[in-house]
């Protein structure tokens, strides 16, 4: 069975196109059919303004056009749409999200926070690996940054901070919410096994990408911190020549580092795994189980 996702970010917007492919023992299996990434940038307005333009409207719903497109083409019957950081922000949201409506079919639904990291963590990677540790999911994206922490089987918190990539290169984060997300980590995950991190989100990607590592290999707070005091003193241009980043990857890259470097900082995290997951994911999987449940009643 194919689903699909549509994930619309404050830096860009996703289309994930999965199949669903059920054992004779009942498990379910999830492999990617199509991803399609559209840099909209929507923070980069939305967080200066609270509103999305005319023209950043205009292409939002020509991306949400082609994405109708690609979900015809493909077949797929079952789809789940959301927006995030921006979208909560952005003033005139609702007004937009009808206009889609109306033009493509497409509902789209404004998530919070707090539902974010919920939907993230509908990946359950952590289940996959040892128990001698905690695991914290870090999302990091444009407007915000989702933490879910997991210690002995069980979820134990998620939260979302309004600290992201975009927000960041805005000077838009002011040392007080710094501070409350160290003061959150060092509260919640100090009386729990050594904590592991688990990374989502393209740019955490593309330092895994960079760092020629085998998948399923993590990467160490160390290199986090020498990408981050290398890419930090290479000019914006010199970033994209050098390590052959899009000009929309190559900016926020260096505030994510940043985020990531912070939070596994605070939680004590030596190491952080990147098993390509992210929001989109966890929407498949979400759209998954409701369409299981529909079928069983």
């Amino acid at each position: 069975m194919k689903l699909a996702a549509i994930d619309i970010g404050s830096n860009a917007a996703r289309l994930l196109i999965s199949e669903a492919t059920t054992d004779e023992k009942g498990n379910t299996s999830f492999s990617k059919v199509s991803l399609t990434r559209v840099p909209l940038r929507l923070g980069f307005e939305v967080f200066d303004t609270r509103m999305i333009s005319d023209h950043k409207r205009e292409l939002l719903l020509h991306t949400m056009k082609a994405f109708i497109n690609l979900l015809h083409a493909y077949e797929v019957k079952y789809l789940k749409a959301c927006a995030t950081s921006a979208m909560r922000d952005a003033t005139n949201s609702k007004e937009i999200l009808e206009i889609i409506r109306k033009e493509t079919g497409i509902e789209i639904e404004i998530i919070s926070g707090s539902q974010e990291a919920s939907f993230i963590f509908e990946n359950h990677v952590a289940e996959g690996l040892d128990k001698d540790h905690s695991y914290l999911y870090i999302d990091v994206g444009g407007g915000s940054t989702e933490l879910t922490f997991f210690s002995n089987n069980q979820l134990v918190f998620n939260d979302s901070f309004n600290i992201g990539t975009i927000r960041i290169l805005k000077n838009q984060v002011s040392d007080q919410a710094w501070d409350e997300i160290k003061s959150d980590i060092k509260k919640k995950t100090r009386s729990h096994k050594e904590v592991t991190a688990i990374g989502s989100g393209g740019n955490i990607n593309k330092v895994f990408s960079l760092s020629k590592r085998k998948d399923g290999r993590p990467l160490s707070i160390e290199l986090l911190r020498d990408y981050y005091k290398e890419l930090s003193n290479v000019p914006l241009k010199d970033r994209i020549a050098i390590y052959k980043l899009r000009e929309d990857r190559a900016d926020v890259i260096v505030p994510a580092l940043q985020i990531y470097v912070n939070v596994m900082r605070w939680a004590g995290s030596s190491q952080i795994y990147v098993p390509k997951i992210g929001l989109a994911d966890g929407l498949v999987q979400h759209l998954w189980m409701e369409v299981k449940n529909q079928v069983v009643s």
